[in-house]
Parts: C-alpha cells; sequence; structure tokens
C-alpha cells in the first residue's frame, strides 16, 4: 500500500500538517517496503486551487490511502474518483499515524469542507 501524509518536516518524526492543500511536503510511505519518501508540494504556494492541484499530484503518485486531518470537497472529488482511501490523522507524528494504520486503528475521514476559496 502507498500511503501519503501532509507533513511539515522532512521526517518521519515531523508533525502532519493540518493543511492538505497548502502542506510544504509530503511523506510518501510504502507499507511493503517500509520506506519513505518526501516530495514538496508544488501546489502550496498556488493562489488558488491548491487541494485539487495537490491531490492530482498525489494521484499521478499512485497512492493508494491518504491520512489527513481535513480535506475540501474538491480533493476529496479527485482523489474518490482515483479510489484513494481517505483516512482520519490522530494528532502525533507521521509514524506514529503510519503505525495506527496498520494496526487499522484509523477511521474513515468524514470532515470534507467546502474548501477555502480564497476571492481574488
Amino acid at each position: 500500500m502507498i500511503v501519503a501524509v501532509p507533513a511539515e518536516k522532512q521526517s518521519l518524526d515531523s508533525a502532519l500538517c493540518v493543511s492538505f492543500g497548502r502542506a510544504p511536503l509530503y511523506c510518501i510511505y510504502d507499507t511493503e517496503k517500509q520506506s519513505s519518501t518526501f516530495i514538496s508540494n508544488s501546489a502550496a504556494d498556488s493562489p488558488g486551487g491548491a487541494g485539487i492541484q495537490a491531490a492530482q499530484n498525489l494521484t499521478d503518485e499512485h497512492i493508494d490511502t491518504l491520512i489527513t486531518f481535513r480535506l475540501g470537497e474538491n480533493a476529496a472529488k479527485v482523489l474518490n474518483e482515483a479510489k484513494v482511501t481517505l483516512l482520519k490523522a490522530l494528532n502525533l507524528s507521521i509514524a506514529d499515524n503510519i503505525a495506527n494504520l496498520l494496526e487499522k486503528k484509523l477511521q474513515p475521514l468524514d470532515d470534507i469542507h467546502s474548501g477555502y476559496h480564497h476571492a481574488h
């Protein structure tokens, strides 16, 4: 399984970023290889639609699962169409969230909001 987690820092000990679309990095974790890579979020600085762009970038990484605190409806739509499992993050490190995932202790993400659309 390939898991994506919005990250504050390039470390498995990092806290998760509260914002999905504006996270500086994503941890991409392969549960079979038990390996992680971090990718920069090219959408973080975009004026609008960051969540949609970030979701598309992650589907391009062929993720199966996303662990996050909350998600905008447009990003959720992109991920749902790609059959990505959406799980609610715990207020712990990336490593702890992955451990909870492997122990099947994470709940489905139901906190889908209308998105933070910035008027220009």
